[in-house]
């Protein structure tokens, strides 16, 4: 379920602002994207595992408060990120 190292180095090289960037926003909301993607498949075939239910509820509203501030901060990241995490419809 948990990411590996080398799929979360992607993931930090791919959205990261500068080099050694690990605490921007964009790479925040990426891994806990990719998290919450692998928790879902999990939570499709465990159903009655409520406990990842709950750690999945919890990345979540964590990703959805850093959404939040991104989109306060800087509209036009905002939109960049989500257009390519594909989280809106």
């Amino acid at each position: 379920m948990a990411l590996t190292k080398e799929r979360k180095e992607e993931i930090v090289k791919e959205y990261a602002q500068h080099e050694g960037d690990t605490g921007s926003p964009e790479v925040q909301i990426a891994l806990l994207t990719a998290d919450i993607n692998s928790l879902n498949e999990h939570i499709k075939s465990h159903k009655k595992d409520y406990h990842s239910y709950r750690g999945l509820m919890k990345k979540i509203g964590h990703r959805r408060n850093l959404l939040a501030y991104l989109r306060d901060k800087d509209v036009s990241r905002y939109r960049e990120l989500i257009s390519r995490l594909e989280l809106r419809r």
